[in-house]
């Protein structure tokens, strides 16, 4: 007797909290065009009835349903299976992604709290920056409640690894969609820290020229966000990294084998407690860190002078969670 393996679960249900937001809008697009994604739960404190009933009349499966203001959070997030966080406010000009750290540490640690009461068990995808110091923040919250899990917290640094393939593709004149350059270490400025040396295809730049590269990859946000000139930060390009990384992890929850995917999570790679390495991803979340690979000497200069700016975000987001009222 033949026995065949049943077919993947195509049918998650997932938040998207910050929905009406200039991410949460084109991710939530995406989302809703997915067949993995069987329920779209969509939170945010305005607009996102509208923006629920606006995404309802799309002829895919995932059935939509928008909650608004704090006294739905709750009913928002119960029997999620993958909750992606993009609230907080945006980058303007002439702003760090630290700048940000006191609304954004705030309103995640907020949702993280809700997280921890309604879906402990849910994979748990952090957007809102700075990413170095939210992702502490959701763990320590997780902690309170005795129910952090390390292998399903993840900082989405996944738009540092998309603009980097698209960046050495446009170098080169490759197909980007063929290009994988793994980015290791946090999702700001130095801590970024483009792994050139094990990009696949296998690509060779001059010194100057590498230096150039890896620059632009870690400032490529701030390139955004003078680009528009006050409008906001990079929101559809984030939109879909955000997309990427949910679909892998959702793929990986339905058995998928072999779904890698570089993320910032609680890690023993480094002397830092987080860091983003390649992870093999499973139905549990992280199977297996892959680690930091071997390094070219430029590349351990550039983990060597990431180190200390992560420890003091962590710190950060750490002592944000031990002082909260």
């Amino acid at each position: 007797i033949e026995i065949v393996s049943s077919p993947p679960q195509n049918n998650a249900k997932v938040a998207v909290l910050g929905a009406s937001g200039g991410i949460g809008q084109p991710l939530s697009l995406l989302l809703k065009n997915s067949p993995l994604v069987g329920e779209l739960s969509l939170f945010d404190i305005a607009h996102t009835p509208g923006v629920a009933a606006d995404l309802s009349h799309i002829e895919t499966r995932a059935h939509v349903t928008g909650y608004m203001g704090p006294d739905q959070l709750d009913a928002a997030l119960k029997g999620c299976n993958v909750v992606v966080i993009p609230a907080g406010v945006p980058r303007k000009p002439g702003m760090t992604r630290d700048d940000l750290f006191n609304t954004n540490a705030t309103i995640v640690a907020t949702l993280a709290d809700a997280v921890a009461r309604n879906c402990p068990e849910a994979m748990i995808c952090i957007i809102a920056n700075p990413v170095n110091s939210t992702i502490p923040i959701t763990s320590e919250v997780m902690k309170k409640y005795g129910v952090y899990n390390p292998n399903r917290v993840f900082g989405v640094t996944t738009l540092d690894i998309v603009r980097a393939n698209a960046f050495v593709a446009e170098l080169k004149g490759l197909d980007p969609a063929r290009v994988n350059v793994p980015v290791i270490g946090g999702h700001a400025g130095k801590t970024i820290i483009p792994l050139i040396s094990q990009a696949t295809p296998k690509v060779e730049f001059p010194a100057d020229q590498l230096s150039a590269l890896t620059a632009r990859i870690q400032d490529a946000g701030t390139e955004v966000v003078k680009a528009k000139a006050g409008a906001g930060s990079a929101t559809l390009s984030m939109a879909y990294a955000g997309a990427r990384f949910t679909f892998s992890v959702l793929d990986a929850m339905n058995g998928k084998d072999g779904v890698v995917e570089c993320a910032y999570v609680r890690s023993e790679e480094t002397e830092c407690k987080y860091f983003s390495t390649p992870l093999l991803l499973g139905k549990h979340g992280i199977e297996k860190n892959l680690g930091l690979g071997k390094l070219s000497a430029f590349e351990e200069n550039l983990v060597a002078e990431a180190i200390g700016e992560l420890k003091g975000s962590i710190k950060k987001g750490e002592d944000f969670v031990a002082n909260m009222k």
